[in-house]
């Protein structure tokens, strides 16, 4: 074992020192790593980090190198930084559940890793938060080495409790063991659980209502997904009501307080220890710039949301503490208790914290925030500026009354807009009740997540940490210190980190609706398929109205009302095959066919209906396939209709795909297909065949669609359109952010009122 050395010098505290960091990657960790490389020249510095992918752990690293933070220290270093890291930096391929054997020279250690979520699954938090300190721990221990190790923890494992919350290990007397035990052995539970036909059978019922036009593969898989779904809600909800059943707000908590455990028992008591405990890490102060954030952070959500006005109002306190702490002061403090080791087997505790000295009330805050977005407005889907709400701060049951009523009211009239046909208007009712259904749903999540944090009547004593700070010399206070006193809020937040929160940038400067249909210029390739339905997406005419033309002309009006008078007889019929199977659909309409001669039906097509057809095509359609054809895109129209009908339009596409009538020995149809539906899961399936037959990429090519039976085959391409959707596939669409197309002008220069009034049924 090597002797242990005090690391000391005014101008390096770190002089020469071997530092290992945990979770480099992470949001702390790359703010400590590039203080180290820009500010501390002669220290050692290994990294552990985990191989992802095909990327290897020192892949990993070079491209950690080449992110924001580090851009001021590359210019110093006058290169993309991997080459002057290479002299410093050794990279450890490995993660805290397979820790690596490790050095006997290491001076410090920085466990900075960890997994950030207040609503993780019970094992994966334990495994993340508990199992990995237990690894890094257990392989110190048999490195020979003997380094001060700096854990980095969080304020908030005091728990649920009101006052101050002293710098002192933690009292309690939870079995680590036996709640790391019972944890991990609650996936096997509830994925048993959720097999069982009680359960499973409800998933698959509600799976088959919902996308049941879509088809069987469509059902199973939304089914297994809702299944997963189940598993992880049940897995959180233990992890949620186990931590508050043992006095934390939520798991993540939970979690790092029974680290900290590990921290003391496993090497805390023979061995040097500084536990680090910072409060709500956001945005940097000064260094490397201000503003600089990497991701959403904990309170990034709630001002995000605010901004966009999803949150009318929140159950907050008005007057707790939102004890907020820039990271620059964070790894200030990390590294100032690296450098001060604590006595061997006496535990120091540092709570890196705004709330005692320079508090930032709740409602203080939100003022700032409502000051600066009334400034500087946001922009919502349609390019409206949005008026942030007021709140009024009304207590915690009032607000939970307010979300349930408005939660039941969206879900009705959700239930109401999906059984209304579809058209522009009906369109515009589901993308309101869409937005206020996720704007709801982000109150909730948010209500639930963040209460403990913005009801706390707790405040964390930073003594410890203030007497560190003011231990530096004065001359480093600037650089070094992190004196929260120093803290102007009102700068910090509106003019440094509230304009650098992630996504808000580009919501301000977004035009027009996010999700709808955008002029760009196609690619010119030709080794992908642009794919298009027929029936409401290139021409605004039904099979059903296709049946009509074809009566009309064949037998004249008297015969042709009688013989529409037995279909209109039969419509339940036919709706209730649509409903259950668009093929069956198409299999019970075309019964009506039987006795056709098909060279004679070819001939009244050609010359009858052929113009009834052409003056329904959508004008905006023919433009896009034209555009298509331009980049050298193939063109293909796929539809179930039978081959005869689509003839008409051969001349507009490189390749159409339709069904066929089984004939007897006199060329006469029998009223059977000859073929199965070319429609929703099997459009899919020939889709991929084709293109792998036909050495067409099919992740750049284009599908265009009307109905929610064509989502399996949408899903195929990696660009999909929707055309005039029905109302299931339009609420699909935005949750997918695909676009949407409103395609009106036919060839007669009217929209046709078939797309005004049907919902789907016979539309292909």
């Amino acid at each position: 074992m090597t002797t242990p050395r005090t690391v000391s010098g005014v101008s390096d505290p770190l002089n020469n020192a071997h530092v290992l960091i945990t979770g480099a990657t992470g949001f702390v960790g790359q703010a400590v790593l590039e203080k180290l490389l820009s500010t501390y020249p002669t220290t050692r510095i290994s990294l552990l980090v985990r191989p992802r992918g095909a990327l290897t752990a020192q892949m990993r690293v070079d491209k950690l190198l080449k992110k924001p933070v580090f851009s001021a220290w590359r210019e110093r270093v006058g290169d993309d930084g991997v080459a002057a890291a290479a002299g410093r930096v050794t990279v450890l391929a490995g993660d805290l559940g397979d820790v690596p054997p490790l050095s006997d020279g290491i001076d410090v250690v920085i466990h900075s890793a960890s997994s950030v979520s207040f609503d993780m699954p019970i094992d994966d938090a334990f495994r993340d938060n508990v199992g990995g300190p237990v690894s890094l721990y257990t392989a110190l221990l048999e490195s020979g080495s003997d380094p001060h190790v700096v854990h980095v923890s969080t304020c908030y494992v005091a728990g649920l409790r009101k006052g101050v919350a002293e710098e002192r290990s933690l009292d309690h007397a939870v079995d680590r063991t036996e709640e790391t035990t019972r944890a991990l052995a609650a996936r096997a539970e509830a994925e048993a659980a959720s097999r069982r036909p009680e359960v499973l059978g409800k998933l698959l019922e509600r799976a088959r209502s919902v996308h049941r036009r879509a088809g069987a593969q469509a059902v199973s898989q939304a089914a297994e997904e809702a299944r997963a779904a189940w598993v992880t809600e049940r897995l959180q909800d233990a992890g949620r009501t186990r931590a508050q059943s043992l006095g934390w707000p939520d798991v993540y908590t939970f979690t790092k307080a029974l680290g900290e455990r590990v921290a003391e028992e496993l090497w805390g008591r023979e061995h040097r220890l500084s536990v680090v405990r910072p409060t709500i890490i956001e945005s940097s102060l000064s260094h490397p710039y201000p503003g600089w954030i990497d991701g959403f952070k904990v309170a990034d959500p709630l001002i995000a949301a605010y901004g966009r006005g999803m949150l009318p109002e929140f159950p907050a306190l008005a007057d707790t503490i939102l004890d907020v702490i820039p990271v620059d002061h964070v790894v200030n403090a990390i590294l100032a208790a690296a450098a001060a080791p604590s006595p061997v087997g006496e535990p120091r505790y540092y709570q890196v914290a705004s709330g005692i000295r320079n508090p930032l009330r709740f409602g203080r805050m939100v003022a700032m925030i409502r000051e600066y977005f009334s400034a500087h407005p946001l922009l919502d889907d349609e390019g409206t500026t949005v008026q942030v709400p007021n709140w009024t701060f009304p207590n915690g049951p009032a607000v939970e009354r307010s979300l349930r009523r408005r939660e039941l009211a969206v879900d009705l009239a959700d239930r109401a807009v999906g059984r209304l046909p579809a058209n522009d208007r009906t369109r515009g009712w589901i993308s309101a009740v869409f937005k206020a259904k996720r704007d709801l749903g982000t109150l909730r999540k948010f209500t639930d997540l963040y209460k403990p944090y913005t009801q706390t009547e707790v405040v964390f004593d930073d003594a410890n940490t203030r007497a560190l700070h003011e231990s530096l010399p004065a001359q480093r206070w600037d650089s070094h210190g992190f004196d929260v006193t120093a803290i102007d809020w009102d700068y910090y937040m509106m003019e440094v980190h509230v304009p650098k929160v992630p996504g808000l940038m580009r919501a301000r400067g977004r035009r027009g609706a996010s999700g709808t249909s955008t002029k760009r210029a196609l690619p010119q390739r030709t080794d992908v398929l642009a794919v298009f339905d027929l029936h409401g997406t290139v021409a605004a005419a039904s099979l059903i109205e296709h049946y009509v033309w074809v009566e009309l002309a064949a037998k004249g009006s008297g015969r042709a009302l009688r013989e529409l008078g037995g279909m209109v007889a039969n419509s339940g019929t036919y709706l209730q095959a649509e409903w259950r199977d668009r093929g069956d659909f198409i299999r019970s309409f075309m019964r009506r066919y039987e006795g056709v001669n098909e060279d004679a039906l070819r001939d009244v097509i050609a010359r009858k209906v052929t113009p009834s057809l052409r003056a329904r095509v959508l004008a905006e359609a023919t433009e896009r396939i034209a555009e298509h054809r331009a980049a050298g895109h193939r063109t293909v129209l796929v539809t179930g209709q039978i081959d005869v009908f689509v003839e008409p339009l051969a001349d507009m596409f490189d390749v159409i795909v339709a069904g066929r009538m089984e004939k007897d020995a006199d060329g006469r149809w029998t009223g059977h297909l000859a073929t199965s539906p070319l429609v929703d899961e099997a459009r899919a399936t020939w889709l991929t065949r084709y293109a792998r037959d036909s050495g067409v990429d099919l992740a750049g090519s284009y599908a265009y669609g009307d109905t929610y039976s064509d989502r399996p085959w949408l899903e195929v391409v990696g660009h999909p359109n929707v055309v005039n959707p029905d109302s299931s596939l339009y609420r699909y669409a935005k949750e997918k952010r695909w676009p949407v197309h409103s395609w009106t002008t036919t060839a007669e220069g009217r929209f046709s009122p078939v797309l005004r009034s049907l919902n789907g049924s016979g539309r292909r």
